[in-house]
């Protein structure tokens, strides 16, 4: 059996995350292990499994969702890890920032709604055979929660054309639940080595039966599982 309390994950920090304890109380109970907290301004990144970039606001939303942080230092760090094959995880504004940095395809606009968005909506699994999602079955639908105001997915006919073929969507929303009118029901994508995924959903506060229930406890546990 893996060690899974042997893996390293490195959480970077910006001004404006808020999603990072939620993030660090997934990684222990799951993992038991503490993940190695990077501030921002940092230019190197400890040895390490999984990088996560976790939600909040960082910045403050100027410019656009992620725009600033992506051009912190530590970045400069991170897509040198992802140029190594290192995993990288990036949830909500995690998921921005990666975009914004060019880490992944597409852009997160303002929710269709134009409204802040807080609830819960189902996800299919659009892509089980990767790190990411081994934790899953092809087509399992699973409860998550969403808290965003900018998470409408857009990509140009050619790139989502692009995504599409190369089967870099890793989660749509299902059953009518698609809470910001992104394209296609895309919640998450993959980059084309399918060593990066961003996704909007929370699935770190869905771990536990205290949270409502434990849909999202799957993600962590099968990769770190992978990683061990």
């Amino acid at each position: 059996m893996s060690d899974i309390c042997a893996m390293k994950t490195a959480l970077i920090n910006f001004p404006g995350s808020n999603r990072d304890r939620d993030m660090i109380k997934a990684i222990k109970d799951i993992s038991k292990n503490m993940p190695e907290l990077v501030w921002h301004k940092e230019v190197k990144l400890p040895k390490s499994d999984i990088i996560i970039i976790p939600g909040g606001f960082s910045y403050g939303d100027y410019l656009r969702s992620g725009a600033i942080a992506a051009r912190s230092p530590i970045m400069q760090a991170v897509k040198q890890a992802a140029n190594d094959g290192v995993k990288i995880l990036g949830i909500c504004n995690g998921f921005q920032i990666l975009t914004e940095a060019g880490l992944l395809p597409g852009t997160l606009m303002r929710n269709k709604s134009l409204k802040f968005v807080c609830k819960s909506i189902e996800l299919e699994i659009t892509n089980s055979d990767t790190s990411f999602t081994s934790g899953y079955k092809q087509g399992q639908i699973i409860d998550c929660p969403v808290a965003h105001h900018d998470g409408n997915f857009f990509a140009d006919e050619k790139v989502l054309s692009e995504i599409e073929k190369n089967n870099q969507v890793a989660f749509r929303y299902a059953n009518g639940t698609n809470p910001n009118g992104s394209l296609n029901d895309i919640a998450g994508v993959f980059n084309k080595q399918k060593n990066i995924l961003g996704m909007m959903p929370h699935p770190e506060n869905l771990i536990e039966k205290a949270h409502g229930g434990t849909d999202g406890r799957a993600l962590f546990a099968g990769l770190f599982e992978v990683l061990s």
